[in-house]
């Protein structure tokens, strides 16, 4: 998995990239009390676990495979980004080509 910090708040959370389809998001557990798009979810009653991303996270993917440093069906094994959840994760959610 690869760091990626969102260009809207700064929330960082780790992606892998299976196909153009499939993104693989891990959340950290902070993400509702700084992404402002979280916030607001919470705030009307829904909750973190449900939220698979925000507009601000998905552009900042986007980017980040367009502009090569999030590969596609790759996986990175060994690399600095790579490896198992850190402490104080929330959780990981997955997408499929879902517009927000």
């Amino acid at each position: 998995m690869r760091a990626v910090e969102c260009a809207a708040c700064g929330n960082q959370v780790l992606c892998e990239k299976f196909s153009v389809a499939h993104t693989s998001v891990q959340w950290t557990a902070d993400a509702a009390a700084v992404c402002a798009e979280f916030r607001e979810r919470v705030s009307q009653g829904g909750t973190t676990a449900r939220i698979r991303t925000c507009r601000g996270l998905r552009s900042s993917i986007d980017r980040e495979v367009e502009e090569g440093r999030l590969t596609i069906g790759t996986l990175d094994p060994g690399g600095p980004e790579s490896g198992t959840a850190e402490s104080g994760t929330a959780g990981t959610a997955t997408t499929e080509a879902v517009d927000v």
